[in-house]
């Protein structure tokens, strides 16, 4: 019987240590810049300064949109006008965005969405660590 108990809780505390994929997409909403890359061979390069930052929009029917925006001085933003469309899907316990362009088709794996961090890999392997973007106040 208490083989069974310690069993019991420690299958309780993995699954609800686990991962949900789903709440990842109430994060991916905003504004974010990079961080970090790690690429694949583990060679890592961080960003202390990003002169653009993404902008993520998902709407209901987990269809969405990132464009890059360049922040400007006063608190606006100049975008490039070239989004990137894409589909959400669950698929073997991972949260997937499929891009479709006019140039090219892909995929990225969400692997953390919060409310401060995303990361995401793609087909190249390489990890992508974002956090928000906060603008500069000068006042």
């Amino acid at each position: 019987m208490k083989q069974f108990i310690t069993f019991t809780i420690i299958a309780l505390c993995f699954n609800s240590c686990s991962k949900n994929p789903e709440t990842f997409i109430n994060h991916l909403d905003g504004y974010w810049e990079i961080e970090e890359v790690t690429l694949a061979d583990g060679t890592k390069k961080s960003y202390t300064y990003n002169d653009t930052v993404d902008y993520i929009e998902v709407n209901d029917s987990l269809i969405g949109f990132r464009v890059k925006l360049k922040p400007i001085f006063d608190g606006s933003f100049e975008t490039s006008k070239d989004s990137e469309q894409f589909t959400i899907k669950i698929e073997n316990d991972s949260l997937n965005l499929y891009y479709k362009t006019p140039f090219d088709n892909w995929k990225e794996t969400v692997l953390l969405a919060t409310e401060d961090q995303l990361k995401v890999v793609n087909k190249n392997k390489a990890v992508f660590l974002y956090k928000k973007f906060i603008p500069i106040n000068l006042d």
